[in-house]
């Protein structure tokens, strides 16, 4: 380990450290001889799951989208792959700021998705543009599921498709800070996303400096 950079070498030895009192916790509570009462259950380890979790919570290095990265990348030329990472780190910085907020990364395409609990079935998205695209923007977005069933209400739903109701193309990158500003303000106001979806072309999204670039349903 001594060729590899610090943190990477500081984040293997903590999971060997952590690896280690796991299986002693196991063997002590195996063999009888532990001295707690219910000692901390030994750590089960699965493919799907990264080895080193990135400490925001978010999955974000577990096989699938490790593989799902790679092919994403396949065709990058290296000042694109530099452009992607930068804006991977700006979303799951973001992520980790925010708090109990709930969000998840979808990958790869370099987007957080956030559906607050009893929302009224809308949902926010926050989208990073392609490496390639040059005209492409930074895009915050709010729609709301459609349910397939006409019986039935958004959010309250069995089978729904997502549809896009107003968009905001954003003029530069956001900072990681706004954007968990922004999944801070919904997670504490469920009816927030209600309210931006509600406001027209020009607008500007309530508590934000977002203006709305399109109206999706005009």
């Amino acid at each position: 380990m001594a060729t590899l950079p610090d943190t990477v070498s500081r984040a293997i030895r903590s999971e060997l450290e952590a690896e280690k009192h796991g299986l002693q916790t196991g063997l002590a509570d195996f063999s009888g001889t532990s001295s707690e009462e219910e000692p901390e259950t030994e750590r089960c380890w699965e493919f799907g799951h990264p080895f080193v979790k990135y400490d925001d919570g978010l999955d974000t290095l577990n096989d699938e989208t490790r593989e799902q990265l790679d092919r994403h990348e396949s065709g990058f030329t290296s000042e694109e792959r530099e452009k992607a990472v930068a804006a991977l780190r700006v979303l799951v910085t973001a992520h980790s700021q925010s708090g109990d907020a709930w969000a998840s990364l979808d990958d790869p395409s370099c987007r957080l998705f956030m559906e607050p609990y009893d929302s009224d079935g809308f949902y926010l998205t926050i989208e990073a543009p392609e490496p390639g695209d040059d005209e492409a923007s930074w895009e915050i977005e709010v729609g709301r599921w459609v349910p397939h069933d006409p019986e039935e209400e958004p959010g309250n739903h069995t089978s729904a498709t997502g549809h896009a109701v107003v968009g905001c193309a954003l003029p530069v990158a956001p900072a990681a800070e706004e954007i968990a500003h922004l999944l801070k303000s919904v997670d504490e106001k469920l009816l927030l996303l209600a309210e931006w979806a509600a406001a027209p072309a020009g607008a500007v999204l309530a508590g934000t400096a977002m203006v709305v670039t399109e109206r999706y349903d005009s």
